[in-house]
């Protein structure tokens, strides 16, 4: 199944820099012992002390000054440095102070995403023995750890704090970023500071800013939800409930009455009330809405007292009902359902559980043993659901749409994540970002590439270099290969996430692609290869932000796709290479109306030359378009060519 790590979060209020809730640290959470300072450019430092406060700053031997504003915040700047000895960074006010030591000057790169960014290093490849041999004085680790927010914070989650890489210190950081930064100090020579801030099956929404989402316009109704969330948990969640029955109503209106207690449901199929609904016959590979109803017959003594239906975990949403009334709704595949009933919704006799039940990928259903589903009474007794499930397909993703999810949940919301985890870090210098990102959004593949460059945008403006310069190098690992093979073209929501990925760096200089296309698991969403994935990402690394500017960091990419006689010719931006000395695989033709065919291949140098099928009138041309497609098309430093689809040139 799918790694999804969802959870309704509790409203949380944003944290002020005042002298009436400010803790006595000086300099902000970021700012601990060990960190590393970027280098070339000036240094900033920031934090909280009393409103007006005159705060004294010492850097090794350089000393500045700042004076808090009125809400406490404070900020300055020292002169850039280059790296040398460690330093120690001093703060101190009329009635405090704080000393941080061991600070090196160095490179700071963050790296954000969900699982596969997330996977540590000791599930790598050769695991245990790459922990074992991690240690080095002059890389050193932050990991921010999990926290999502319905306002921004300038609070890192606690134990947040810079390391210097050891076995301990290493094992559960990110595998990717720790490979990178390790081949990054190699080749430069410098101190690397890491920064481990990732949240498995997170979608990427909820890590662009509140501003960053208001400007592409599509999210306005979720941001307000969001900001009355922050306000009232109880108000936001009313807004939200009104928000889906608008979608419910319009995606699947012939469900309007499944969930009164006198509707007739004896020509529903049954299912077991434990376990996926991908077992039963037919809903293999379902994605979508099912209703689920169940009766469970109460005594008067039962029916009088306080009760909590609990249904176990339901992936991944759910709206729950008793005798018609909706009694809770929760978005979370792993989260065990309790909801409280209030007087006056069970009564003796028949009592019927209506759930309609949402998956969008992966496992659905409500899965977890039968035996703890039912109605638990404050006398302790325990009325169970039963053995199974009445059920009725309602529809599916493709039909309906996704549904609305509740914008304040950690990892499925809005900015929440970029909230609680990228907000504590801004504005700290950084040399560049690396993103690993893209399996949870593969839904909606036509809107990614406005999103991952609204990211992009986004996080270099928060973290823009004191005085200008040049924008940040933001590195993309391109998704690996997962899921089973195919034979026939097809539709491919991975692929479409892939291609939004590199169109995103064709149109931007200082996006890298690091593509991971052929180094999967058609088994595990998250293989175990992050030693490759760290070297591709240190490949863009040295081209982009270390000037190798000659250096080939990635595989073959398209450049044009145009019509000669009977032939397509696709025209690559360097020489690519076959391997075992065959012809290129995986290259289909697409007409106007979508139908595609995989087409003969022939590759001369920077060129691949296609051939028309008779009587078919090609509108673009597809490469490894699917899920997990059989690749042989490299480039002559044995990078995979990037998937791809073109417009035909006319």
């Amino acid at each position: 199944m799918r790694a999804k790590f969802l959870g309704l979060m509790a409203a949380t209020t944003l944290t002020a820099f005042s002298a009436a809730v400010r803790a006595a640290p000086i300099l902000a959470p970021v700012f601990t012992d060990h960190a590393v300072l970027q280098r070339g450019q000036p240094i900033r430092v920031w934090g909280a002390a009393g409103p007006g406060e005159a705060v004294e700053l010492s850097l090794g031997e350089a000393k500045t000054s700042a004076v808090a504003d009125a809400q406490g915040r404070w900020s300055a700047t020292f002169p850039a440095r280059e790296p040398g000895a460690a330093l120690t960074l001093t703060a101190q006010t009329s009635g405090e102070r704080q000393t941080l030591s061991d600070l090196l000057v160095g490179d700071v790169w963050l790296c954000s995403g969900q699982s596969n960014m997330e996977y540590p290093l000791r599930r790598s490849l050769n695991g245990e023995a790459e922990a074992a041999n991690s240690a080095d004085p002059n890389i050193r680790l932050l990991q921010t750890g999990r926290a999502s927010l319905p306002e921004p914070t300038t609070a890192l989650p606690k134990d947040a704090a810079w390391r210097p890489a050891t076995p301990e210190t290493a094992n559960n950081f990110s595998a990717a970023c720790f490979f990178m930064g390790r081949e990054i100090k190699k080749t430069t020579g410098v101190p690397v500071g890491l920064i481990d801030a990732t949240w498995g099956g997170s979608v990427i929404q909820d890590w662009i800013s509140r501003e960053g989402l208001h400007a592409l316009g599509s999210y306005e109704e979720g941001l307000a939800i969001l900001a009355d969330y922050a306000k009232s948990p109880e108000t936001g969640m009313a807004r939200w409930n009104a928000q889906f029955d608008r979608w419910a109503a319009k995606a699947e209106p012939q469900t309007a009455v499944w969930s009164r207690p006198d509707f007739d449901d004896r020509d529903w199929k049954t299912m077991p009330a434990g376990g996926f609904w991908e077992v039963n016959p037919g809903l293999e590979t379902f994605d979508g809405t099912i209703w689920l109803r169940a009766t469970i017959v109460l005594t008067a003594k039962q029916a009088k007292q306080g009760a909590v239906l609990a249904l176990g975990p339901i992936d991944d949403l759910d709206i729950t009902f008793v005798n018609g009334r909706r009694v809770g709704s929760t978005q979370g595949w792993d989260k065990p359902r309790a909801y409280k009933i209030a007087p006056g919704v069970l009564k003796a006799g028949p009592n019927v559980v209506a759930v309609r039940a949402v998956d969008t990928g992966g496992g659905g259903g409500a899965w977890g043993p039968a035996a703890e589903k039912g109605l638990k009474f404050e006398d302790g007794s325990f009325a169970p659901l039963g053995a199974s499930w009445r059920y009725k397909v309602s529809s599916t993703v493709a039909q309906s749409g996704a549904p609305p999810t509740p914008p304040w949940v950690g990892a499925s919301g809005l900015s929440t994540l970029h909230n609680g985890m990228i907000a504590p870090l801004i504005p700290y210098g950084l040399k560049g970002f690396a993103w690993y990102q893209g399996e949870a959004n593969a839904g909606e593949p036509q809107n990614y590439q406005r999103l991952l460059a609204a990211l992009v945008g986004d996080w270099r403006k928060s973290f823009k270099a004191e005085g200008g310069g040049a924008d940040l190098p933001f590195l993309v690992v391109q998704l690996a290969d997962f899921g089973p093979r195919q034979t026939t073209p097809a539709e491919s929501g991975w692929a479409g996430v892939r291609d939004a990925q590199r169109r995103v760096a064709a149109a931007d200089p200082k996006v890298g692609l690091a593509t991971a296309v052929d180094i999967g698991d058609i088994y595990d969403i998250h293989p175990a290869n992050k030693q490759q994935v760290g070297h591709r990402l240190a490949l863009q690394a040295r081209k982009l932000a270390y000037g190798e500017t000659t250096l080939v960091a990635a595989g073959p990419a398209p450049l044009t796709a145009t019509r000669d006689g009977s032939t397509i010719v696709v025209r690559m931006d360097q020489p690519a290479v076959v391997q075992a000395d065959g012809r290129p695989a995986g290259f289909e033709l697409c007409d106007a109306a979508g139908a595609c065919r995989f087409v003969d291949a022939a590759l001369t140098g920077d060129q691949v030359r296609l051939a028309i099928p008779t009587g078919f009138a090609p509108a673009k041309v597809r490469f490894a378009w699917a899920d997990s497609p059989i690749l042989n098309l490299y480039g002559r430093t044995g990078l995979p060519a990037t998937p791809f689809e073109l417009a035909i040139a006319p």
